[in-house]
């Protein structure tokens, strides 16, 4: 099961001062995925984490299936995993998943975790604590804790940042398989446009501080999708087109829509 989440006139200032994000209303439809991109620091994931309920909007409303975020949050409805895994130094990658379990008051078998350990490339090391292991593997390891829930809604910022560039593509392709397949509405945050293009339904495009849409743009392949997508004509066009706007966007030359 999946669930919609709309953002409705969601503003953010902090110290009463630094506007993060414009007034600003966007839904995301459930099932969807969705890659919000943007130049670094123009409150990406300050959006993210408002949907998160980790932030409060200094103004506007947010509601993920009709219920403050806070509420799906309390209810394990939603899984966070940011570029900072966050694993707890004194448990093991299994324990460290697990934990995500124990803290919803869901069921957990040895088999479940062992598939997530699998799936993200950390076969041998279930046991193993953090500090024995590579920025890339605890990243991986924050990733299937993430899934662990089987989260209606997965917000992911910038979650393969830490990882090596064979991982990453590994990732990608194997990842949107498991929310796919369970109908999660998956929002991520990513600053790479061929990432964002070959991974959504949709890539929003936001503009420089403080957030504003600049583009909303639809991504017309049909999934499962293919490695070889990426060298395709059609591909590379809807890649220039999120160039474009991530200029525009830059440079302060916005659509009337967006201004």
């Amino acid at each position: 099961m999946s669930v919609p989440v709309i953002c409705t006139e969601v503003a953010k200032t902090f110290r009463g001062s630094i506007e993060a994000v414009s007034p600003m209303t966007v839904s995301f439809a459930a099932g969807q995925t969705t890659a919000l991109v943007g130049p670094s620091g123009c409150g990406k994931s300050t959006l993210l984490r408002m949907i998160a309920g980790l932030e409060t909007p200094s103004a506007g409303q947010i509601t993920i299936a009709d219920q403050p975020p806070e509420v799906i949050r309390r209810s394990a409805g939603l899984s966070v995993a940011f570029q900072d895994p966050s694993l707890l130094p004194w448990r093991s990658v299994r324990k460290n998943i697990e934990l995500a379990l124990d803290l919803a008051r869901m069921p957990k078998t040895p088999n479940q975790i062992e598939q997530l350990i699998h799936l993200v490339g950390l076969d041998g090391f279930a046991d193993t604590r953090p500090a024995e292991l590579s920025g890339g593997m605890r990243q991986r390891a924050a990733i299937a804790r993430a899934l662990s829930t089987r989260p209606k809604l997965l917000l992911l910022d910038e979650p393969f940042g830490a990882v090596d560039e064979l991982t990453r593509k590994q990732l990608a392709n194997d990842l949107p398989g498991i929310w796919e397949a369970s109908g999660t509405t998956t929002l991520l945050v990513t600053h790479s446009v061929s990432e964002a293009v070959a991974l959504s339904d949709r890539v929003i495009v936001l503009s420089a501080r403080p957030a504003q849409v600049v583009a909303d743009i639809d991504i017309p392949f049909a999934r499962p999708r293919t490695p070889d997508l990426l060298y395709k004509a059609e591909f590379t066009k809807i890649m220039d087109e999120v160039y474009e706007a991530l200029a525009k966007g830059v440079s302060g030359t916005l659509p009337k829509a967006a201004q």
